[in-house]
């Protein structure tokens, strides 16, 4: 998976979020997007997942040397943030079963597995409703990197996580996304200190 902007520029109304932003993503490494609160790094990645459109300049996605349409970029992402709703009216097993019926899951792994991974397994046949926020995420973090998928898209994904939900976090990112293309979008070093390339979104204003 590659993604290529060049030139690429963001605006709301005659507010410039960025502009002249020309950068390469390409599977196998690992890229955070910093910068303050409201620079536009959740923007950005929006744009990324194929959203959110850009008002000047090019995105282009590519999947083996193949140029991806527009309408078909959903295929190839998995996205996780914490303005992203959950069905709480399912339980985990159920978000999972409905979730990987128009996206499967990374070597067909089963529902319980999964639960088991992110450590939910004694909940899984509770409501979403009755988790805590802490398990709502990891049910988020459980949708987005067990999607097989080459494009993952993290927005400061360790929200409302303790301590041992951010070392799930990263048990999970080094496992599962060795080898694919991950955009996490987060000033916290603890969510992005494994990427290998870092962009401050400022450096486009």
């Amino acid at each position: 998976m590659t993604i290529q902007l060049h030139n690429a520029g963001k605006r709301y109304n005659r507010d410039w979020i960025f502009r002249g932003l020309t950068y390469d993503f390409h599977t196998g490494s690992h890229y955070a997007i910093t910068g303050p609160n409201g620079s536009g790094k959740s923007t950005l990645l929006q744009i990324l997942s194929g959203a959110v459109t850009i008002n000047e300049g090019t995105c282009t996605f590519a999947l083996n040397n193949q140029i991806i349409a527009p309408e078909k970029i959903y295929n190839n992402i998995s996205y996780c943030a914490p303005y992203l709703e959950l069905v709480e009216e399912f339980t985990l097993t159920e978000l999972l079963n409905f979730h990987q019926s128009f996206k499967p899951f990374l070597n067909k792994l089963s529902t319980d597995f999964i639960a088991n991974e992110v450590q939910l397994e004694h909940a899984q046949n509770k409501k979403i409703s009755e988790y805590s926020s802490g398990m709502k995420q990891r049910a988020k973090l459980a949708q987005c990197i067990f999607s097989d998928t080459p494009l993952v898209l993290l927005d400061e994904p360790c929200t409302n996580l303790d301590a041992a939900g951010i070392d799930l976090y990263n048990y999970l990112v080094h496992k599962y996304c060795a080898n694919r293309l991950v955009i996490v979008s987060s000033n916290d070093k603890q969510e992005y200190g494994f990427c290998n390339e870092v962009m401050d979104i400022t450096a486009y204003k």
